[in-house]
């Protein structure tokens, strides 16, 4: 980089940024069905072999697609499956988390091309910002410039209101508020002219799995991501649906009883920061939870409670959500080993057997398959999805 302005793309990714339906549809298709020929595509669009083609060529020229072996052993000549071409477009991610920010270089396919991490003490404008402008120029330094040039935007994932989800003290909360004023498009512009997408950091953790993990199983289904504080998102029709404003899928924000029966939000009874407090309580250090790689087996005591405090009211959220949508699955991850994971999922299923479901079809419950960097991954695949794949929910949004 010249030390300049970051730089937007400048090849076949700049286009308008509104591909024509059908060539989202077909693009969307083999994502999430892998590689296919032009017939079977031609089946699963519901068009003409001849108006595929036409399509086929148009992407494979332009560098989204390429061409996979040919397969032999039928009549006729063998098809060429077709299938997405991981330098067809690449993507950066931010995630704003409360102890730590994550960005990384995601390609078309969701291969991660690289990663960087920052940790704090609580994530201030300053911080965050200077993270990314110093990351970006990390990230594309060693890049060919015909990569630089298929960069297609900044995803960024933060938490919903941010400024509101803090216990600081002092000088250091007042920084902390003043991300109620920050547009986060207009600090990046000061360093980098990539276009910014700006998602809820739970749902970009959706979207992730929807795309990249197990959400390929499911037409309907809500998700939980157990972080320092819960979220969620939702899936309708095969597309992570992100609302009106943005912030479908609040599942943090769910109601929950405590002990003594007061009301509660989700975030305060079944996240990991209930775990980092009982560690501190204890005389440990928390910073333990978050060391990579994640082991907590040396935790067992304290994890273990929290695991079953957590499964027993994500049981309980789970038939709450599928009491207004009719979902067929429940998939929960979170920023914790995939081991803890298990364990949790395995008594979240044990747990919703004793709940009263009256009027309800309980849902499957599954476990995600991303884990830690789902926020990051999610964050970075936002650019791609808005501008090259077909969202199945664009007119409820704006109804």
């Amino acid at each position: 980089m010249d030390g300049g302005k970051i730089r937007t793309y400048s090849g076949g990714v700049n286009q308008s940024g509104v591909r024509a339906h059908n060539e989202r549809l077909l693009l969307s298709v083999i994502q999430r069905h892998g590689a296919l020929s032009g017939v079977e595509l031609a089946r699963h669009m519901g068009l003409t072999p001849p108006a595929v083609s036409t399509m086929l060529r148009k992407l494979e020229t332009e560098g989204f697609l390429q061409r996979g072996e040919p397969v032999r052993g039928k009549v006729g000549k063998p098809s060429i499956p077709m299938t997405l071409n991981p330098e067809g477009a690449l993507s950066i991610g931010l995630k704003v988390g409360r102890r730590s920010a994550d960005l990384l270089l995601l390609d078309f396919v969701g291969n991660v091309r690289d990663v960087l991490h920052a940790t704090y003490d609580y994530p201030l404008p300053e911080t965050v910002f200077a993270f990314l402008r110093d990351g970006i120029q990390s990230l594309c330094f060693n890049l060919p410039q015909a990569l630089r040039d298929r960069l297609c935007g900044i995803g960024i994932a933060a938490p919903f209101e941010l400024w509101k989800w803090n216990d600081i003290e002092g000088d250091d909360a007042e920084k902390f508020r003043s991300w109620k004023d920050v547009n986060f498009q207009h600090e990046v512009s000061t360093f980098s002219d990539i276009p910014v997408f700006m998602i809820n950091d739970a749902t970009a953790a959706c979207r992730a799995e929807h795309l990249f993990g197990r959400g390929k199983e499911f037409r309907d289904y809500a998700y939980f991501f157990v972080g320092s504080f819960i979220g969620g998102g939702i899936v309708l029709n095969h597309t992570v649906f992100e609302g009106n404003q943005g912030n479908a899928g609040a599942l943090g924000s769910m109601r929950a009883t405590g002990p003594m029966g007061e009301s509660h939000q989700l975030i305060d009874v079944a996240s990991i920061h209930v775990l980092e407090t009982r560690l501190i309580e204890a005389g440990l250090n928390p910073d333990m939870l978050w060391a990579q790689p994640q082991d907590w087996s040396a935790l067992a005591r304290y994890v273990d409670p929290w695991i079953g405090q957590t499964a027993q009211e994500l049981a309980k959220a789970s038939l709450s959500v599928c009491s207004v949508l009719d979902f067929e699955a429940i998939v929960i991850d979170g920023a914790f080993p995939a081991s803890v994971r298990g364990e949790l999922v395995e008594r979240v299923r044990r747990y919703i057997v004793n709940q009263d479901t009256r009027g309800l079809i309980t849902p499957k419950i599954e476990a995600g398959t991303i884990g830690t960097n789902a926020r990051e991954i999610g964050a970075a695949s936002s650019p791609m999805f808005r501008q090259f794949f077909l969202d199945t929910n664009a007119g409820l949004s704006s109804l």
